[in-house]
């Protein structure tokens, strides 16, 4: 942007310096195309050497009032202008400047916060496989204490009844046996022989 500020500076003076030479030349033609009260024809103002003292006055009353104005407006507005630019670019830097180290801030504390909440995560994640584990090793042990009392009980009501229907047959395999006997020999044996043969069979059977 500066670029075109010097650059529409140069053009104006180039406009002026060209418009003060045009109209130079045309008075200066219009002076010459002009015939003199003597007959004789006049000479290119610019030329003339007795118009060179004149010239070189109003040459530089020109440049001076030319200075001024350039000196005291129109590089001031310049300059002004260039330095509202440049402060607006400082400024414009130095906030885009604070928001990258506000976004860098932003993004490192977003991190820090995922890496903090996947340890958390982690964590309980751990925490509830452990207490998983921990709930079923109690329940299995449940379970198994369960089944062995179960295991005892049945067992015990097992041996019960054995001993019920094992005294129920020696019962009545005596009974038998002292039919038996009491029909083969007509002589019935007394019970406790009768208990003594059926325990001795049971026991070999």
């Amino acid at each position: 942007m500066p670029v075109r500020s010097s650059r529409s500076v140069r053009q104006g003076w180039a406009g002026f310096v060209g418009s003060v030479l045009t109209a130079t030349l045309v008075a200066g033609a219009a002076q010459a195309a002009t015939p003199s009260l003597s007959g004789e024809k006049a000479a290119f103002p610019p030329f003339d050497v007795t118009t060179f003292a004149g010239q070189l006055f109003w040459l530089a009353i020109t440049f001076g009032a030319l200075y001024w104005l350039m000196s005291t407006i129109a590089l001031p507005r310049v300059g002004a202008i260039l330095e509202e630019r440049a402060n607006t670019i400082a400024r414009d830097l130095d906030n885009a400047a604070k928001m990258q180290a506000k976004a860098e801030e932003t993004a490192l504390a977003y991190e820090a916060a995922l890496t903090e909440a996947r340890k958390n995560a982690q964590g309980i994640a751990q925490a509830s496989r452990d207490a998983g584990a921990k709930a079923s090793e109690e329940r299995r042990h449940a379970v198994e204490a369960d089944l062995a009392a179960k295991l005892a009980k049945a067992e015990e009501t097992i041996a019960t009844s054995k001993a019920s229907a094992m005294s129920a047959v020696r019962g009545l395999g005596s009974e038998v046996a002292v039919a038996i006997v009491t029909k083969l020999t007509g002589k019935a044996p007394s019970a406790a022989e009768a208990s003594e043969a059926v325990d001795q069979v049971l026991a070999r059977g």
